[in-house]
């Protein structure tokens, strides 16, 4: 019985040639997208689940400042996680990263490379997470300060196939550092990456030998620049955990009195924030219901496709029951039917699925590869096949199975199948999932054109910038040479990145400061014209002039002004760390950190240079010479050291590219659910014509015209998008203005956005039905109603 029940599938759905492609296609492109967008919401939810103490891991946070700059800061002081494990029970150990400033050319042989990626940490690095060493010492990763411990792929680059262990390593043409240990690449889902890690102990020694305010790094309650790991001893108990690790930060450094901790499970670092606030979450919610939208759009398209084309098949079921199938036989049949044209969509989804992953990849920005034997893989494939095939299946099997044989053979049952209110609330509901991926698609683009061209308060064009590593030093001798070049018409030099930088202090005091109050600045070393040079606007006082006197001076923002409550900024006094100075200007708000925050108070100051960046202005034109001659002055003060520089327009634009990457995404699916939706308004559009060709033949011979038959047919249609259109615009401003709140700057979402979208959802539906719509106003009457 199996067998004829697949054998009769097979002659139905080759019969219908024209609607199984189309079924086939819609299905398939459905479980396409729901199965790579499935994949890509498991990778999100699989960062950092390969430890196996990833349950009782924590990284502590802080929570610093007061009133209207309080603020979380996702890095500590390096005692505070050593301490906890000394006094609170229940500590096991403790685990310190933070970036290595010191180091940035390493050498071995004629091989030199410039690592980004060189952090310090403990030695328990290797033992709490799952970074083990495979050679080396696991034990005993750092004998001492000149140990290195590196990644499999580093070593490669370095030593080829010979073994790294014991090599010797050159940095900055300098320092000798031993290869001690060498442990397997980061995997793509963890939140810490890395190619180098120096011994703890060593940061010590450079930044604290010499120091003479008693500072070390078992004290120093003032630098906050470590990422800060705990693991827990199973069954840790939470409560006063926060008090308990305040106290003993001000048992050190008393006057911290608006210090907060918190902390955050390690399996939850990339996708929350320890204040609760969501991270990542939101993208994951997002593309969670786009997911459930698809393959809710593919589902919907088949049934309508199916119930359109049943007409046709009422007579085979009525004869089917008269000489003795049962209904569960009938219902078996479709169902068997539905399972082989599902199989066929599946072999299609799967095949595009391996063929359109490296693309999918390279768009999402994510490594996913599909393995066969990996049985998480199939367990997604497997609930999206198994969780399509249940919804989409079941209600055509029930429909076609339930005809009355006799209403059938009579040719009455269209009285009991025009009964469409079920199809035309799936049409509705397929075409509001479609009208809020397109007001999504159109929001998502305005606020990436939004933020391209918002004013900044400063001039980002044709500005590129290199790190100084030795020039800041030689830096007027730098800037007298470049602007001898007629393709550079400005330079100046600041100790941070103007597009994204996120260095806070709280040490400041002015006139007026209330007790217990903490000020978060974003402090800034720069040069005399660096408020010239970026065309800031300076509301207040002067800049800075180039003297003596300009290292006691003070420029504030206007947000930086308001937090300290200053009415009358100009000639107040006013400490930075240990310089007590004057206010002598006040500088427009410029955004110096992504537009998803609000702009924070910032100061400059005008000291000795450092480590930093210069900035050369160009022309426009002569660009490549330019860039030549910024070479130039790398290569004589900076020799060994790879030339890197960027523009900051590009700069800029790396900082959206999550963004970017989710219009991009949201095009593609919005582009995918209006196509398999038109295929949806056709099967009807086919079925609606269908029952209505003997109406039509009558209304052409008492004397209907094509466009009246076409504007009755597109009117039925037309209604179902203009009621999917108002409930779909309520939802997608809900949701877009949900996206929208990640951004402290953001456009507001106008009546516009959505008359677009509905705009665009009418024009093509009634592109897809006009095919059909044309097509049954054409036809010869004679032969619509030569049966009557």
């Amino acid at each position: 019985m199996l067998k004829n029940y697949f054998k009769t599938a097979w002659r139905n759905l080759k019969k219908s040639r024209f609607y199984t492609l189309i079924n086939i296609g819609g299905l398939s492109v459905g479980l396409t997208i729901g199965i790579l967008l499935l994949l890509w919401i498991q990778d999100e939810f699989s960062y950092d689940s390969f430890h196996k103490n990833y349950p009782r891991i924590y990284k502590l946070e802080n929570m610093v400042g007061t009133g209207t700059s309080r603020q979380l800061w996702s890095v500590t002081t390096a005692p505070i996680g050593v301490l906890a494990k000394k006094q609170i029970p229940g500590v096991e150990d403790v685990v310190r990263i933070t970036y290595n400033p010191f180091y940035g050319l390493f050498k071995y042989g004629n091989k030199r490379f410039n690592e980004q990626k060189n952090h310090f940490t403990d030695p328990s690095f290797f033992s709490v997470f799952d970074f083990k060493i495979i050679k080396g010492d696991e034990k005993n990763p750092f004998p001492d300060n000149n140990s290195i411990v590196i990644t499999k792929s580093t070593a490669e680059k370095y030593f080829g196939n010979e073994d790294p262990v014991g090599k010797i390593i050159v940095a900055d043409d300098s320092v000798n550092f031993k290869v001690t240990g060498v442990i397997n690449d980061f995997p793509k889902n963890s939140s810490i990456q890395g190619n180098m890690f120096f011994p703890m102990s060593l940061l010590a020694q450079k930044r604290y030998t010499g120091n003479t305010e008693g500072r070390n790094i078992e004290n120093d309650f003032i630098q906050f620049d470590y990422d800060t790991y705990l693991l827990l001893r199973p069954g840790f108990s939470f409560d006063g955990f926060a008090k308990k690790l305040r106290d003993i930060h001000l048992s050190i450094k008393s006057d911290d009195t608006d210090i907060g901790y918190v902390w955050l499970p390690l399996k939850q670092i990339h996708l929350y924030r320890a204040d609760g606030s969501d991270g990542g979450m939101a993208i994951i919610r997002m593309f969670v219901i786009v997911a459930i939208l698809i393959l809710a759009i593919a589902c919907i398209n088949y049934i309508n496709l199916s119930t359109a084309r049943s007409m046709l098949r009422a007579k085979e079921v009525s004869l089917r029951k008269i000489v003795g199938a049962a209904r569960w036989q009938l219902f078996t049949q479709f169902i068997v039917e539905t399972m082989l044209l599902f199989l066929f969509a599946v072999v299609l989804a799967l095949t595009l699925v391996y063929y359109l992953m490296p693309l999918f990849n390279q768009v999402s920005s994510k490594n996913i590869t599909i393995d066969l034997f990996d049985r998480r893989i199939w367990k997604v494939i497997s609930l999206t096949i198994l969780g399509t095939l249940v919804v989409s299946s079941i209600y055509p099997a029930v429909l076609l199975s339930s005809f009355q044989p006799i209403n059938a053979l009579k040719g009455k049952i269209s009285a009991g199948i025009s009964n469409a209110a079920f199809r035309k609330v799936l049409v509705v509901i397929q075409f509001a999932f479609s009208v809020i991926l397109i007001t999504g698609t159109i929001v998502i683009g305005n606020q990436l054109k939004y933020i391209r061209s918002k004013q900044l308060g400063y001039d980002k064009e044709n500005v590129l910038s290199l790190w100084t590593i030795n020039m800041a030093s030689h830096f007027d001798a730098i800037r007298a040479e470049l602007l001898k070049h007629p393709g550079i018409s400005n330079v100046t030099w600041a100790s941070v990145n103007i597009i994204n930088y996120g260095g806070q202090t709280g040490d400041n005091s002015w006139d007026g400061k209330e007790n217990g109050e903490t000020l978060m600045l974003s402090p800034m070393n720069v040069d005399k014209d660096f408020i010239s040079f970026f065309k800031m606007q300076l509301l207040q006082g002067s800049g800075f002039t180039g003297t003596a006197a300009d290292s006691t001076h003070f420029i504030l923002n206007e947000t930086a002004v308001k937090a300290a409550r200053l009415a009358d900024p100009i000639g107040k006094k006013f400490k930075l760390w240990k310089t007590e100075g004057t206010i002598v200007g006040v500088v427009k708000d410029f955004h110096f950190s992504s537009m998803r925050q609000k702009i924070q108070p910032a100061i400059f100051y005008c000291q000795a240079k450092n480590y930093g960046q210069i900035y050369i202005k160009t022309t426009g034109k002569n660009v490549p010479e330019a860039i030549a001659a910024a070479g130039s002055e790398w290569k004589k003060y900076n020799p060994g050291f790879p030339f890197e520089y960027d523009f900051l327009r590009d700069r800029f634009k790396s900082l959206y590219e999550s963004e970017q990457r989710t219009g991009i995404l949201f095009d593609i699916f919005s582009g995918i659910a209006i196509f398999i939706s038109c295929l949806g308004l056709l099967g009807l559009a086919a079925y609606t014509a269908q029952i209505r060709k003997r109406e039509i033949g009558v209304r052409k011979v008492l004397g209907s015209s094509v466009a009246g038959i076409l504007r009755l047919l597109a009117f039925d249609f037309m209604k179902l998008v203009v009621v999917a259109i108002i409930i779909a615009t309520p939802a997608s401003w809900y949701f877009m203005n949900k996206w929208l709140q990640d951004f402290a700057y953001k456009i507001n979402i106008g009546w516009f956005v959505f008359a677009l979208a509905g705009l665009l959802a009418i024009a093509i539906a009634l592109l897809t039905i006009s095919f059909q719509s044309i097509k049954a106003a054409l036809a010869n009457p004679v032969k619509s109603l030569r049966t009557e």
